[in-house]
């Protein structure tokens, strides 16, 4: 099913090795995923990646991801992308029947996985407090907007949401237009990475205490680090609030700090240490720049930002993407070209690192997908699994886990249970 024959040791790319490839790190666990969306797939994808063996449960119709793949439109790899390397299962938790099976399934696991608005597993009869009587060494892992406590609790959220809640669509845009979304799912994805942190910080703490706990992520609470340099700017600005910079810095106390027109597109280029400036003035054939009053240090530069910009970008449209990109490395300042999705996706370097990988798809045929970015040195690589049909592993699963015959099997499908 893999696009590729086998996997890769992290240690050809540096890491050094004593003895044979050792386990990933999370072989062994046993995770129960009841995520959805993005965020607690993502958290999950994760654990899959670091050899954790993710059941995937869903209801009969699929969940959320899985439905809207039918519509087209860029719908369907995210689903696959999120939930390669899983086992799915399928779940009526709104049967008395598929309760038990989640908690039988529950009494072998490590892990519980859920991102549903608060109080929806309380609901159903199998919360926290019900599957922690059951399983006392189990890790409750809940993804929500807002949490499970406080005046917003119950407020509903997705992605788009948390960035209005967060701030975060205020600063984004230019200071003539209006508020932006991001052009990526960045609350979500973030959230996940948290999620997945506190998985492992409890499994890590099981190992001493011997016991589980509850573990939670709320979204907006995740992308708040992310305002730093505009908290910044709100701070020094009296509290009058932070105004939206375009692709300036978002604190603006950084310059040159900006994308620029190239021959053959755009490029974001940075200067964050004054050895930065020094080299990109080099590459200009201005070394004069570096002294010059108006530029000599990054406090002057930022007084003289429109100038600054100025004198960078006259320099930017002499050249093309590529010949910038090779400079930055020969004089060591940051620049990358702003590259079209179709570049990204053919990337050398992510392909040769292993992160991105072309596998052959049953429903989508050939795509690229991504590996995890977390990398254990010493262990083997998880090749790319592609994501199962809707319950593709009850049989698997129900019948050699939970020792169910076919015949039960049968009857549970047709009651409408699995």
């Amino acid at each position: 099913m893999s696009g590729s024959d086998t996997a890769s040791d992290d240690t050809s790319v540096g890491a050094t090795s004593d003895g044979p490839p050792r386990a990933l790190p999370l072989h062994g666990v046993v995770v129960v995923d009841l995520g959805q969306i993005y965020l607690g797939p993502y958290a999950t994808f994760l654990m899959a990646k670091a050899g954790a063996t993710v059941i995937k449960v869903e209801p009969p119709a699929g969940e959320p991801a899985r439905r809207r793949s039918t519509v087209g439109r860029g719908a369907s790899l995210p689903f696959c992308m999120l939930n390669a390397n899983k086992r799915c299962v399928t779940i009526n938790l709104k049967t008395e029947r598929g309760r038990d099976l989640l908690l039988r399934l529950v009494r072998r696991a490590d892990v519980l996985i859920e991102n549903f608005a608060p109080g929806v597993l309380d609901r159903l009869g199998v919360g926290w407090p019900v599957l922690r009587a059951m399983n006392p060494r189990l890790i409750y892992a809940s993804g929500t907007g807002f949490g499970l406590s406080g005046p917003d609790r119950e407020q509903l959220a997705m992605d788009l949401t948390i960035q209005a809640a967060s701030g975060a669509m205020s600063v984004t845009g230019f200071a003539d237009g209006g508020p932006l979304k991001s052009g990526v799912a960045f609350a979500d994805i973030i959230s996940g990475v948290h999620l997945y942190g506190a998985v492992v910080t409890a499994l890590f703490d099981r190992e001493r205490s011997g016991q589980g706990r509850l573990v939670e992520v709320a979204m907006l609470e995740a992308v708040f680090p992310t305002l730093a340099s505009n908290l910044g700017m709100l701070y020094s600005s009296g509290g009058k609030g932070a105004a939206r910079t375009g692709n300036r810095h978002g604190g603006l106390s950084v310059a040159p700090y900006n994308v620029y027109s190239c021959a053959d597109g755009h490029v974001a280029l940075i200067c964050q240490l004054e050895s930065h400036w020094r080299g990109l003035t080099d590459a200009m054939g201005r070394p004069d720049l570096a002294t010059d009053s108006r530029f000599s240090d990054n406090a002057r530069r930022v007084a003289n930002m429109d100038e600054t910009d100025a004198v960078v970008a006259a320099w930017t449209a002499t050249k093309s993407r590529k010949q910038l990109a090779e400079l930055s490395v020969e004089y060591k300042f940051i620049c990358s070209p702003v590259r079209e999705l179709p570049e990204v996706v053919n990337d050398r370097h992510m392909h040769e690192r292993g992160m991105l990988e072309w596998i052959d798809h049953p429903e989508l045929g050939r795509v690229v997908l991504p590996g995890s970015p977390l990398r254990f040195h010493g262990s083997m690589r998880e090749p790319a699994i592609p994501s199962e049909s809707l319950g593709a592993s009850n049989t698997a699963i129900f019948g050699e886990m939970l020792e169910l015959d076919r015949e039960e099997l049968s009857r549970l499908a047709a009651e409408g249970v699995i």
